[in-house]
């Protein structure tokens, strides 16, 4: 029956003379999420409408959640295409849309048009009351409530001569098209909150690569495997994605030997930051994204949050910076990483950690402590970067 689905956007509404730029990327992201659906579609544009003809034999479930995973799209239409032949025509189609879509008990529904097609004879309240009269002669079960409807007909007649009737809006994840914000560097390990700041910051029109730093032997090649995971888990949302392997274990063995321990957390991070900053710069991409939390351990204070931004050139975002773990997990589960998230395969982090971490991190000593390293260190984080693994994930 829906040969045709109408998506409804948002936020671009608002975006004036550079509308049509974020329309063109929002029709690109939907050309690709559906490209790996059954079926052939065609995707354009109409007066401030975006349009998808589905052709015979489409999967719909398929295509629908497909779509539910495109940011810009904040509603998903099934929509019927009625005759325009005139207003008794219409008023069939409409009956017998109602009927199809819906066991019409005693529910209350409203007919709302929108008449762009200044053509047609009658005005947009005139032909709502003439349908809502004929759907009472058909249904007379139902009535009318012109506040709170439990089902909302609308019908749209465009300047191209088409009449489409739909009343369901299915959600989409609403934000902005991907892409459409730049670039960004997501540091991404295998616990809950990175893969949730990478899902947030794409949200927001943010194209994403990731760098996930890796310590073998301590940490297994399913530890691995779980972030390349974590990343497919991504893709559906952010498009694909580099991720870059970082081999981070001579890094942490060298600081492990050569700085206090309650420090090792926040050296280390700062290394990581240097690193994720140098692929980001390489990819020009324009900040890095952490899943970072205030206070939610040890490297989260406010203090150790400064300390580690202290080393970065360029912006580090962080989605997360205000939620709790809760917020999170809660977020983890709608995008289906939790599950991934928390199986059991150690990352660099969680091996190297001291028993008592210091809170309130001194960045002067912090950097005397860092310059104990002298340039074996410099020479390390080259070699890190020149043996970097890069997958592409999608």
């Amino acid at each position: 029956m829906y040969k045709t689905l109408l998506i409804k956007y948002g936020e671009i509404a608002i975006k004036g003379k550079n509308r049509h730029l974020f329309e063109d990327a929002l029709v690109r992201q939907i050309r690709h999420a559906l490209k790996s659906c059954d079926g052939e579609f065609t995707v354009y544009k109409e007066q401030g409408r975006i349009f998808i003809d589905c052709g015979d034999g489409y999967d719909y479930e398929e295509a629908v959640a497909a779509l539910q995973h495109v940011f810009g799209i904040v509603g998903i239409c099934p929509v019927m295409q009625a005759e325009d032949q005139g207003i008794d025509v219409l008023a069939a189609d409409a009956v017998r849309f109602l009927g199809v879509s819906y066991q019409l008990e005693h529910q209350t529904f409203k007919v709302v048009t929108r008449r762009a097609n200044k053509r047609y004879p009658m005005e947009s309240m005139e032909i709502s009351a003439y349908l809502g009269e004929k759907i009472l002669e058909a249904y007379p079960q139902l009535s009318v409530d012109v506040h709170d409807p439990e089902i909302l007909l609308h019908v749209e007649l465009r300047e191209s001569g088409k009449i489409f009737l739909y009343s369901k809006v299915i959600p989409g994840p609403g934000g902005m098209p991907v892409g459409t914000n730049g670039k960004a560097m997501l540091l991404l390990s295998g616990g809950i909150d990175s893969p949730v700041a990478g899902y947030m910051i794409c949200k927001r029109g943010v194209k994403l690569d990731a760098t996930y730093f890796h310590a073998p032997p301590y940490t297994s090649e399913r530890a691995k495997q779980k972030v390349i995971d974590l990343a497919k888990k991504l893709t559906p949302y952010a498009g694909p994605i580099n991720l870059h392997v970082v081999n981070f274990t001579d890094i942490q063995l060298y600081i492990y030997e050569k700085c206090p321990h309650d420090e090792l957390t926040i050296i280390m991070r700062r290394y990581m930051m240097r690193i994720a900053e140098h692929f980001a710069k390489e990819t020009k991409s324009l900040a890095l994204v952490t899943g970072e939390s205030i206070g939610q351990v040890a490297s989260q204070t406010m203090q150790s949050l400064a300390a580690t931004n202290a080393v970065c050139t360029m912006p580090v975002y962080r989605p997360l910076i205000g939620f709790d773990k809760q917020e999170i997990i809660d977020v983890s589960e709608k995008i289906d990483t939790y599950e991934t998230s928390i199986l059991p395969y150690e990352d660099c982090c969680t091996i190297f950690v001291a028993k008592h971490p210091v809170t309130k991190p001194n960045l002067h000593i912090i950097e005397a402590s860092e310059k104990k390293l002298s340039e074996k260190i410099d020479e390390l984080v080259r070699t890190a970067i020149e043996t970097t693994e890069t997958i592409w994930v999608e």
